[in-house]
């Protein structure tokens, strides 16, 4: 036969063959799934859902329910959370916010003494009135309406079974509650976390004692069946009211009426490129995604794909940054419902570039000065004035079709208030808001106000390639430190292109415009005289980051879960 004639069949043989290629490379591609989260239970609980066929909003539910169980020194259904949804098929970019409200009797003075001072942390955390309206469910429920493939109910069966049949205290809970001094005089959590010797005396429970709740199950059992109405209204609801007027130490104003009332909100996400890349976050209220984009900004005017990571420089021209972000940070940010945030001048470039110049490569500039952003309501406020403390839980999910969560959850400090109610930990998140509602006579952009959302450093990230494409999903807890671990870890991914395990396991330190804190036991360590021959006030310490991400590569999918506390990956495929 002439070659003329067998031409065309080969060449539509070699067609067929790529588009099938092609075909089966995308199928599998989207059939993959990946959940990183910070408890193996709650990583399974994700997994299973995603089996079923559900979306990524759906294993963000399944998870946050699990995460209310056995992660409870960190968030749950009691608390506040922020969230990233990204649909390729759409191609939109959604942030829901959850975060936590005042309740209508919070008053700006609420969290000084006698003497108008500032109330010391112990007292204004284990309160009443540090215990804001909680956001979660109410956010999940927003997100399941636009994004959710299974019914809602199926969704708590994970965590309704695990709370009713018991489940394995991990090493980091244990370690919380053997931790926590105030945990055995506070009333129900010290029967919860505690069992009594041949003494009476009150012994911490250990790592894989089996823990169980079935008072949460019932809960749990309400909110599937009635959504959001299972919790802000009848026994759930009263059982929260009660627990936080009627604490021995402060007892807060929040009501039936501030639980019905409270309403989740979606926002508009920031975006901004960095090198190749497109990295979105949420926007205020929390300062998280604001800063770590500042951050970024500063850090756009210096090569530092071309600084070895880790090395004296690195840590040098990071640090700076981070001062001079955490500075704006501390005086520009709260509830943009309440306050006037300027997002748009303090990313705008001309200013980062001039915020970057400050930065002298041989020689730390000490305490940063919040910058001049030629704004008149924004620079006339006063310094905020909080106690945040470490605690949060962050998970990541990329489910069958492409669609991913980014989604940070916290009850504020390790257990939260300290108080129980209907099986969940309360939170004590009022206490974000700044103690003093004035500095100098200033007003503090995030004084506290009835029905106001406190500021957060939460800090979601989605990031997106050159191309527009999905590329990696990110985030931790760390209380205001969250903003230096995010931050360092996409500089890791889109700086010197590490995989997303190195990644999250880098040695950490930050500098939040006070000491440089790096983290002890590391090589970081051996920097110590260096750095301080810069001028760096440098201290070593516990940092416990908690990262949770992943990442799209050419190969599949690639995750990572922080060695530095209990968290898994796991992947699979329909």
């Amino acid at each position: 036969m002439p070659l003329k004639r067998i031409l065309p069949v080969i060449i539509a043989a070699i067609l067929v063959v790529a588009i099938a290629l092609w075909w089966s490379f995308g199928q599998g591609t989207r059939h993959a799934f990946m959940v990183a989260a910070a408890n193996p239970y709650a990583s399974e609980a994700g997994a299973e859902i995603l089996k079923k066929g559900g979306s990524a909003v759906d294993a963000a539910i399944a998870i946050q329910a699990v995460l209310t169980l056995v992660e409870p020194e960190s968030s749950g259904l009691a608390g506040g959370a922020f969230m990233l949804h990204w649909s390729p098929r759409s191609d939109k970019l959604d942030a829901y916010d959850g975060r936590e409200t005042a309740p209508a009797g919070a008053t700006p003075d609420m969290f000084l003494d006698a003497q108008k001072q500032p109330l010391g942390i112990r007292d204004a955390v284990l309160s009443g009135r540090s215990v804001g309206t909680p956001g979660v469910v109410r956010m999940l429920w927003l997100a399941h309406e636009k994004h959710g493939k299974l019914p809602w109910a199926d969704l708590f069966e994970p965590a309704i079974r695990l709370a009713t049949q018991g489940f394995r205290i991990s090493p980091k809970l244990a370690e919380a509650v053997r931790r926590d001094t105030a945990l055995p005089s506070m009333p129900v959590v010290q029967d919860y976390f505690y069992t009594k010797d041949a003494g009476g005396n009150r012994v911490p429970l250990t790592a894989g004692a089996v823990l169980r709740n079935p008072e949460l199950a019932e809960t749990m059992k309400s909110i599937a069946k009635k959504g959001p109405d299972g919790f802000y209204a009848g026994p759930v609801a009263q059982k929260i009211v009660d627990a936080v007027t009627h604490t021995p130490a402060l007892p807060g104003t929040l009501s039936l009426t501030d639980l019905s009332a409270y309403q989740a909100k979606e926002r508009e996400p920031i975006c901004r490129a960095y090198r190749d890349y497109r990295v979105c976050t949420m926007p205020p209220p929390t300062s998280g995604g604001l800063t770590t984009l500042q951050i970024l900004g500063i850090l756009e005017n210096f090569d530092m794909s071309q600084i070895e990571p880790m090395s004296l420089s690195a840590v040098h021209f990071i640090a700076e940054a981070e001062k001079l972000a955490y500075a704006d940070r501390a005086k520009f940010i709260g509830d943009p419902d309440f306050v006037h945030v300027p997002v748009d001048a303090m990313l705008e470039a001309s200013y980062l570039h001039r915020r970057a110049s400050l930065i002298d490569p041989s020689r730390s500039m000490g305490r940063a000065e919040p910058g001049m952003i030629d704004d008149k309501r924004a620079d006339a406020y006063g310094i905020n004035d909080d106690i945040a403390r470490p605690s949060t839980s962050h998970f990541s999910i990329f489910d069958m079709e492409g669609n991913v969560v980014s989604m940070t959850t916290s009850v504020e400090a390790p257990f939260g208030s300290h108080l129980m109610a209907a099986g969940m930990i309360l939170n004590n998140q009022l206490t974000d808001f700044s103690l003093v509602p004035e500095q100098n006579g200033a007003p503090v952009a995030n004084a506290v106000a009835p029905g106001k959302r406190p500021m957060s450093a939460m800090d979601p990230v989605i990031v997106f390639d050159k191309n527009g494409d999905f590329f990696a999903a990110i985030g931790s807890p760390g209380g205001s430190r969250i903003i230096g671990y995010v931050t360092e870890t996409l500089i890791g991914l889109l700086d010197w292109n590490m995989d997303m395990q190195t990644a999250v396991s880098l040695p950490r330190f930050l500098d939040r415009n006070a000491a440089l804190e790096i983290e002890k036991g590391t090589d970081l360590e051996k920097l110590t005289p260096q750095l301080q021959q810069l001028g760096h006030e440098v201290t070593p310490g516990e940092l416990k980051s908690g990262l949770h991400g992943i990442r799209l590569t050419s190969r599949g999918l690639d995750g990572g879960a922080d060695p530095r506390r209990d968290g898994t990956v796991v992947e699979g495929a329909r």
